[in-house]
């Protein structure tokens, strides 16, 4: 299935999605964060935490700041101190910070020349290791091949203890799950540190650490070669670490992050500054890690209505493919978000669903789009919620979805057991398996309902942008466009780690991965 879409009505949303979104990167440009400073010095191999678990980034970037200021980056006045004696490597300089015992300087002359080029030095080899990772997973992908269709089977585990989430990962994954999402701990999106460690404690999820990515990739590889395909595993890079978590996502070879624009703006009450600061960050390293981003327009229409926001879906989609392109991404790494969440108690309900996917196929045909299933109107039945989600695979099917979310019939009960995964995950291969290429036996009509349906809501983006346009994209979300939600500019959690960058300001990850750097530098990461 396809629509025929105007062509130039096309190439006008985007053009207006860029003139929204140049004013955003723009500003995220002349910005940084303290997530972005501790994303640098983890790439250069700084990792653990002191003995109450704040890790030795936080440290490190809060003596800097204190000293001489974030403004320059954290890069400069850290590795002119390691040039200085101060310590010996990264680890010993953040313990000796946390006690006071270094004194930071923003170098100058030919002293601020070789604390460039060593910080240019790690930041290249920390590249190279991400690099690497890359290649193990294009290896593996070789080697083992591919799910044999699409919609990848994408299934939820999350315990809260990883030893637990590791068996039910790969139970799901021999059950037929293609994406393991391990989901992360309520909470830990307003949490401005990174926790160490395998953690067995979580709130309706796991905590997104580097050794609890290391232990749940490892475990996927094992039933990867046991299952002769790759399992991928997806987390997410959002809240206040963002930046941070992305760094340790390609560190670790995960595969897919949750990543969308203004998620943490809406959901989370993040500052939009932060967001879009930490965001572009974030997603340069996904570009170069090869991750594929899966962004959370689904979230808008559990909040407001499906078919009324429908545009708003379209807009943010279009938003978000710009700010990852900007960012590096290419065609093939945006899971770009929507969802199944239209009142079914709504005649021709299952129509109007059709419409809003083609239309997200059609606009973005490159893309593996994320299709997530009914749970707004969810309502404890699980029979009816069964056939529901029976209904979500056959859209999914019909409109060539990339990345398929598992639906649970269980929404709204309880928290699914594995023998609900295993009905769920039944539901989905029926219907993939039963509908084949069913979509290439059916052409909406030009002028029917399907078709209609889905121009309306594209005419309706345009409108919208050509608003946010006139009056800003950070306007916009103030006033509660998407989703409802009402964030202004000047507020939300995560404004004070938000800092004006200086003439002199120096990241050597951002500077190498936009090309800006000393190719010598480099170390054959790029």
């Amino acid at each position: 299935m396809k629509l025929d879409l105007d062509q130039t009505t096309v190439a006008l949303a985007r053009e207006l999605a860029r003139r929204v979104g140049e004013p955003v990167v723009d500003m995220a440009k002349a910005h940084t964060t303290t997530s972005v400073e501790r994303a640098v010095l983890r790439l250069a191999g700084l990792s653990g935490a002191d003995g109450d678990g704040l890790p030795w980034p936080n440290h490190l970037v809060d003596a800097v700041r204190a000293q001489v200021g974030l403004q320059h980056g954290v890069a400069l006045p850290v590795w002119d101190a390691l040039l200085r004696g101060q310590a010996g490597d990264l680890r010993e300089l953040a313990e000796k910070s946390a006690a006071g015992a270094v004194q930071f300087r923003l170098p100058t002359g030919r002293d601020a020349e070789v604390a460039r080029a060593a910080a240019g030095t790690a930041a290249a080899a920390g590249l190279t290791r991400v690099r690497a990772r890359r290649t193990e997973r294009e290896a593996m992908i070789a080697e083992l091949g591919d799910p044999p269709r699409r919609p990848w089977i994408y299934l939820i585990v999350a315990t809260g203890d990883i030893y637990e989430d590791i068996p039910q990962a790969q139970a799901a994954a021999r059950e037929g799950a293609d994406v393991v999402a391990v989901i992360r701990s309520t909470g830990q999106s307003l949490l401005d540190h990174v926790p160490e460690g395998a953690t067995r404690e979580g709130y309706a999820g796991t905590y997104a650490t580097a050794e609890n990515f290391r232990l749940m990739r490892a475990a996927l590889d094992d039933v990867s070669r046991e299952l002769g395909r790759y399992v991928r595993l997806t987390n997410y890079a959002s809240g206040l670490c963002m930046p941070e978590i992305a760094a340790l996502a390609g560190l670790e070879r995960l595969d897919m992050m949750l990543n969308d624009s203004m998620y943490g703006i809406l959901f989370r009450d993040i500052n939009p500054l932060r967001t879009f600061t930490d965001q572009r960050f974030a997603r340069q390293i996904h570009a170069h890690a090869g991750i594929i981003i899966n962004t959370g327009e689904d979230n808008y229409l559990t909040t407001a209505d499906a078919v009324s926001g429908a545009h708003t879906v379209t807009v943010s989609q279009l938003l978000n493919e710009y700010f990852a392109k900007e960012a590096g991404l290419a065609d093939w790494q945006l899971g770009l978000g929507h969802a199944f969440e239209i009142d079914p108690d709504l005649p021709d309900s299952f129509r109007l669903e059709l419409a809003h996917a083609l239309l997200a196929r059609s606009l973005f045909p490159d893309a593996p789009l994320k299709w997530m299933p009914p749970t707004k109107h969810m309502t404890g039945d699980i029979f009816r919620g069964y056939l529901l989600d029976g209904f979500f695979n056959l859209a999914g099917a019909l409109t060539g979805q990339g990345i398929l979310l598992v639906g649970m019939m269980t929404e709204a009960v309880v928290t699914p057991f594995l023998s609900d995964r295993d009905l769920a995950l039944r539901n989905v291969r029926y219907v993939l398996d039963a509908a084949g290429a069913l979509g290439e036996d059916f052409q909406p009509a030009p002028d029917g309902f399907i078709a209609t349906r889905a121009n309306t809501v594209l005419g309706e983006a345009i409108d919208l942008l050509h608003r946010i346009e006139r009056d800003s994209l950070l306007t916009a979300i103030g006033e509660g466009t998407f989703g409802l939600m009402r964030r202004p500019a000047d507020r939300g959690r995560g404004r004070d780690g938000v800092l004006a960058k200086a003439e002199d300001y120096l990241n050597p990850v951002a500077d190498l991965l936009e090309g800006t750097a000393d190719p010598a530098q480099w170390k054959g990461a790029a």
